[in-house]
């Protein structure tokens, strides 16, 4: 498979009608946003490639939702790498690599409890213009009012457990190091 291939095999214009869902912002009754918040867990559990979501306020809270979630990931990830990385260039002091690591814990364990099994951990806001309008456009929307779109990205969940991990070890070796 060459690039040119690969390049148009990974575009929007090749998805599956199937593969994408739309909560519909229609208010039926009193409970709507209930409604709106069922079917987009639905969705979610369904694991659609792209989940439109067109009430403004679900968008919104669930695109918050997966940015905290993401700030997180990250920071769990970078406060463990520069804990070791800390402790290596200073391996006498733990002034930098030990608070680093504390706080990865920290951050890996609110992760782990609140978004991991979390089916909404799964997806990505997508934030390029011209996907939302291709998307929004094979979905017959407008694209003058864009809805927030949920792209399905597994990431893997291991990594900052592991960076943690590492992270707590090397901080315990260092400190057992240090005084014996």
């Amino acid at each position: 498979m060459d690039l040119h291939e690969v390049n148009r095999l990974s575009t929007i214009d090749e998805v599956d009608q199937h593969s994408i869902f739309v909560v519909r912002e229609v208010y039926n009754d009193g409970n709507a946003q209930e409604d709106f918040e069922s079917e987009l867990e639905r969705a979610l559990v369904a694991r659609y490639a792209y989940i439109i979501i067109e009430p403004p306020r679900l968008g919104e809270e669930t695109a918050r939702w997966i940015t905290v979630g993401n700030v997180l990931y990250k920071s769990s990830v970078t406060c463990g790498v520069l804990s070791m990385a800390s402790g290596l260039c200073l391996p006498k002091r733990f002034i930098l690599s030990v608070p680093l690591c504390v706080v990865s814990i920290l951050f890996t364990g609110l992760y782990t409890l609140s978004w991991l099994y979390d089916p909404c951990c799964q997806y990505q806001v997508v934030k390029d213009r011209k996907t939302l309008e291709k998307v929004t456009k094979q979905e017959g929307k407008s694209s003058s009012a864009l809805p927030v779109v949920l792209v399905y990205t597994k990431k893997s969940s291991t990594i900052e457990r592991t960076v943690t991990l590492l992270a707590a070890s090397f901080c315990a070796w260092q400190i057992y190091r240090s005084f014996n």
